[in-house]
């Protein structure tokens, strides 16, 4: 074993999760997709069932490590919502409806939650700067 490194048994293990997480993802992108497909008297072929499910897959890894790239960016080791704002800024609908459930989720935060979450002005501003993209 390496010093510092994973061993191959670790390592197999992590490939082994993280195809199960593929399949789980794969499978779920696939039911949505039928179940929409159904609700508007629609049927999908198998192989572009197929290819919606790969391409929904690339698009999570491709938008998880963005979120990785913003929070290290902004001097953090966690994703937060801006995060996840600011990564749909090229879809002005998307991030409304964002912005929109953040708030919503922020309004359902328990008071004592918020009295214990204190930030700074700086980080008000960003926040704000974030939340209206143009």
């Amino acid at each position: 074993m390496e010093g510092g490194g994973e061993s191959d048994f670790e390592r197999e293990e992590d490939d082994a999760a993280t195809e199960l997480l593929r399949d789980r993802f794969r499978l779920s992108t696939i039911s949505i997709a039928e179940a929409q497909a159904k609700r508007n008297n629609m049927e999908i072929s198998q192989p572009i069932m197929a290819c919606i499910s790969e391409l929904a897959f690339k698009f999570t890894e491709q938008l998880a490590k963005d979120l990785e790239l913003f929070a290290q960016h902004g001097g953090r080791k966690s994703v937060n919502m801006e995060d996840v704002i600011l990564s749909a800024h090229r879809n002005e609908h998307l991030a409304a409806s964002l912005r929109s459930f953040c708030n919503e989720l922020k309004v359902k935060e328990p008071q004592t939650e918020r009295k214990r979450k204190k930030t700074s002005r700086k980080e008000d501003k960003a926040t704000t700067s974030v939340l209206h993209i143009s």
